[in-house]
C-alpha cells in the first residue's frame, strides 16, 4: 500500500495478525486502499514473521531508514518488508514475505494509523488472530536459513531475526 506517513512518524506502530483467504491479490490490495487510511499498511506472510517483535523491530529499522535517508525502497512499506526479510532485494523480500493467493495467514504491520485501524484491516483481511504470529521454528531455520548454534546464542529465533534486522543497517 502507498506510503502516505512522515517516516519520522513514531508515535504508532501496530502489529496483527490474520487468517485469510486470499482471493485475488489485486482486489485485496484494492479494498486496503479504498479504506482511506492515510497511513502505512504492509501485509506480510506470516509463516516467515518471528513474531511481533520481530515485525515492530521491522518497522522500526525501516523509519530509521528513512530517517537517515539510507532507505533502499522508496516505499515505507515495502522497506518494511525488507527489514523483516532482512534481504537488500524487493524481489528477494517479497519472495519471503510477500502475500500469495489462497489461504494463509497474514502480518500486518501499521505505522502512523489510528488506534481502530486493525479493525478496519480485519474487514478486508480476515479473521483477526495475533496466535499466527507465534514462530514456527522449523519453517523459520528452513527459510532463513539459520542454524542451531545462532538461535542458541541469542535466546530465541525471533532474537536471532531482529539482530539480522539490525545487521542489515550494518551490512551496506
Amino acid at each position: 500500500m502507498e506510503s502516505k506517513t512522515n517516516a519520522t512518524n513514531y508515535a504508532n506502530i501496530q502489529v496483527a495478525g490474520f487468517k485469510s483467504n486470499v482471493g485475488n491479490f489485486k482486489e485485496l490490495m484494492q479494498g486496503l486502499h479504498d479504506l482511506n487510511l492515510n497511513c502505512t499498511v504492509q501485509l506480510m506472510d506470516a509463516e516467515a514473521v518471528a513474531g511481533k517483535g520481530h515485525a515492530f523491530s521491522a518497522a522500526l529499522q525501516a523509519l530509521n531508514a528513512f530517517k537517515r535517508e539510507e532507505n533502499i525502497a522508496k516505499d515505507l512499506g515495502l522497506e518494511i518488508c525488507l527489514r523483516a526479510s532482512a534481504q537488500r532485494q524487493i524481489s528477494r523480500a517479497l519472495d519471503v514475505l510477500g502475500i500469495k493467493d489462497g489461504e494463509m495467514n497474514i502480518c500486518a504491520v501499521a505505522v502512523g494509523c489510528t488506534f481502530d485501524v486493525m479493525a478496519k484491516i480485519e474487514g478486508v483481511v480476515g479473521k483477526r488472530d495475533d496466535d499466527v504470529l507465534e514462530p514456527d521454528e522449523p519453517l523459520l531455520k528452513e527459510l532463513y536459513n539459520l542454524q542451531d548454534s545462532e538461535i542458541e546464542a541469542a535466546g530465541t529465533i525471533t532474537r536471532v531475526l531482529i539482530e539480522r534486522t539490525a545487521l542489515l543497517v550494518i551490512d551496506k
